[in-house]
């Protein structure tokens, strides 16, 4: 049986650690791979917060209970970098939310996008 590698793309702080219960869920064997994955704006805040230490203390904890590894990157092009790291990751399973059109860059458009470019990616959107 291969590998199942989960990607949790996180925003906002209360609603990440749903959205990472969830990507846990999905692990099966002991050798099964959990990260969440967190793409800002080059110029924007962390996690809409203006305590980008504290959102980032709090995503570190939620990760670090279920044994996920946690990466924070800027970038120009978020779907790109998303779409770099699940492939570079072999990832099998993607968790994102669904949020209203203009509440998030993770709404139900952005995932369908993401879908486009990971054909072979099982998808999850909560």
């Amino acid at each position: 049986m291969n590998n199942t590698n989960v990607m949790v793309c996180v925003t906002q702080q209360k609603t990440c650690e749903r959205l990472i219960l969830n990507g846990y869920r999905l692990l099966q064997l002991e050798n099964d791979k959990l990260s969440v994955v967190h793409v800002v704006n080059e110029k924007g805040m962390f996690l809409d917060n203006t305590n980008d230490g504290e959102s980032l203390e709090y995503l570190f904890n939620v990760s670090k209970k279920v044994g996920a590894d946690l990466t924070v990157l800027r970038s120009k092009d978020v779907m790109e970098t998303i779409v770099d790291f699940a492939k570079d990751n072999e990832i099998t399973h993607i968790v994102i939310g669904a949020r209203p059109e203009n509440d998030s860059i993770y709404n139900l458009g952005f995932g369908l996008q993401l879908q486009e470019s990971l054909p072979g990616i099982e998808f999850i959107i909560l």
